[in-house]
């Protein structure tokens, strides 16, 4: 379920079910994302400019935002691109529609699917390709350790994530 922070020129949204705990947001812009902070999105404490950045940085779509003060909303690469990554999800970006395995249909910017077979939540991908070792060819992905990724083949499970 997507969740809106409202600020006064951009707002940002979060889907939980969506992040694959990469932390783009918690280490780039820290005073507008705080993990254990309530609300944990604080879209008025950094210009939108840095804001929007930052939001677009996340792999997973689970961050998106909308700007309120006339700035350019998320350019998305035309056609849309997919990228597999090595031992992990294909990242998407661009604007695609997705259906969900209820039928839902979602039009999103960016994502992260399950290429393992192995995601509760399917098409995206949730991490069980960590705990499964799944091995495939592709691009690196770096990945910073961060309160939502304390050991790099170990992030928080959606079950421990305090911003639910």
């Amino acid at each position: 379920m997507r969740k809106t922070y409202r600020g006064e020129r951009i707002e940002v949204t979060f889907d939980r079910g969506l992040c694959i705990h990469v932390a783009e947001c918690l280490l780039r812009l820290p005073e507008v994302f705080a993990l254990r902070k309530r609300p944990w999105i604080a879209p008025d404490e950094a210009s939108p400019d840095a804001v929007a950045a930052t939001v677009e940085k996340c792999p997973s779509g689970a961050l998106e935002y909308r700007r309120l003060d006339g700035g350019a909303q998320e350019q998305t690469a035309e056609p849309a691109t997919v990228t597999p990554m090595r031992n992990g999800p294909l990242l998407l970006r661009g604007r695609f529609e997705i259906r969900d395995a209820d039928g839902t249909r979602r039009t999103l910017p960016r994502a992260s699917l399950c290429r393992c077979g192995l995601s509760a939540s399917k098409p995206f991908c949730d991490n069980t390709h960590l705990k499964e070792r799944f091995r495939a060819e592709g691009e690196q992905f770096r990945v910073e350790l961060s309160p939502v990724r304390p050991a790099l083949e170990q992030p928080m499970t959606r079950e421990e994530d305090p911003r639910a």
